[in-house]
């Protein structure tokens, strides 16, 4: 099953999520912004990451859930009009 991962990273922390192919959150976690911390717990998650990448690039990931938020905004049409 394909699974996408965001991360969301601050100087101190990082906010992790996984969720599953139909949009359901499988792991989260915030942890330490360390890049031995992120690969551990990358490494122990037990699961093949299809996807990653911020927490916003995650709710675009290809679920039936999260097509709703591809939907273009009133202020993105509007550009395309201009």
């Amino acid at each position: 099953m394909e699974h996408c991962a965001g991360i969301d990273v601050s100087l101190e922390s990082a906010s992790l999520c996984v969720v599953d192919a139909t949009g359901r959150i499988i792991r989260e976690a915030k942890i330490a912004s360390e890049p031995e911390v992120l690969i551990g717990w990358f490494s122990r998650l037990g699961l093949t990451v299809t996807r990653r990448g911020t927490i916003e690039e995650l709710r675009r990931c290809e679920s039936p859930l999260n097509r709703v938020d591809r939907a273009p905004s009133p202020a993105s049409e509007r550009s395309r009009q201009s």
